[in-house]
């Protein structure tokens, strides 16, 4: 049984040609801001890519099919879209056999880079331990798709809101790679830095290719997660962030809120409280992340 996939045209040239690809996700633009602020954030981190000489496919189910690579029109139909489903391994295949359109997580874009020969995937940043996982075992499938699936992925490291240590506690027992690029601390996301050690450091797109390269010759299942500072200019400090996070998180236990509707819920809790500065440093670090996508791209073609 095969399955339908779409390329877009940009994208099946660029494969055609052996050209760098960097896959995008499309929860950003269906869950992460409203239209058309969506739609123009997704175009400039696709220009980012260009502009630093890699091909942008952003993944996306949509009516059934897999998307590689979005046309304009597609890109702007996703981002008006109403009830679009937010997809992760457990129902991206339930989605395309049923007809659906759905928006694609870390792990479900993963998946699909995969299927597509794209070896480099750049996001904002990645799920992990809930806090109060303990009780509730909230953790996302994105740390067990990183253990499986041999993408790279570049992020500002994991969502602030979750419990960071116990993330990259997980991702260290299932043998994930957690490279920092460029400095000794792990980022966390809107914040440069953080109190945990970089378990592995590298300061080029080179080194990260060659250890993509090298995991694939020795035959080692999973991909990589590369944690790529925000710039320093755009970052908000753990300090200031820290009470914001706390307070999110009582109204969304307030409100029992749970499973896939709590990172939305907190990310907009968060959004105003810090007048929109969080969705500013979003979009920053995303750009970032899909600059030194592109580079990594480039190097594995070297």
């Amino acid at each position: 049984m095969t399955f339908p996939m779409t390329y877009c045209a940009e994208v099946a040239a660029a494969l055609a040609d052996g050209r760098a690809i960097v896959a995008l996700e499309s929860t950003i633009i269906t869950h992460g801001m409203p239209f058309p602020q969506n739609v123009q954030t997704a175009r400039l981190v696709e220009q980012d890519v260009r502009d630093a000489g890699a091909v942008p496919a952003t993944i996306a189910v949509m009516e059934g099919r897999l998307h590689i690579g979005l046309e304009a029109s597609e890109l702007d139909a996703l981002g008006q879209a109403q009830h679009v489903a937010k997809l992760s391994r457990a129902d991206l295949a339930a989605c395309i056999a049923t007809g659906g359109t759905g928006a694609t997580t870390v792990a479900a874009t993963m998946i699909a880079a995969h299927l597509a020969g794209i070896q480099v995937f750049a996001t904002g940043g990645i799920g992990g331990v809930h806090r109060g996982a303990e009780t509730s075992f909230d953790i996302s499938a994105d740390l067990q798709e990183l253990a499986l699936t041999p993408v790279t992925v570049v992020a500002a490291g994991a969502k602030a809101i979750l419990d960071l240590p116990k993330t990259f506690e997980v991702l260290e027992t299932l043998g994930v790679p957690v490279i920092v690029y460029g400095q000794d601390s792990i980022p966390a996301f809107w914040s440069a830095t953080s109190d945990m050690a970089a378990p592995l450091r590298m300061d080029d797109a080179a080194q990260i290719a060659a250890s993509h390269k090298m995991r694939a010759a020795m035959g080692l299942a999973g991909g990589q997660l590369v944690t790529n500072p925000i710039p320093a200019g755009d970052e908000i400090p753990a300090a200031t962030l820290a009470p914001i996070i706390a307070q999110a998180l009582a109204q969304a236990d307030a409100q029992k809120i749970s499973a896939k509707a709590v990172t939305p819920f907190l990310l907009d809790q968060i959004f105003a409280l810090t007048d929109g500065r969080s969705l500013s440093a979003n979009i920053a670090l995303v750009r970032n992340n899909a600059r030194l996508a592109a580079e990594i791209a480039l190097a594995l073609l070297k």
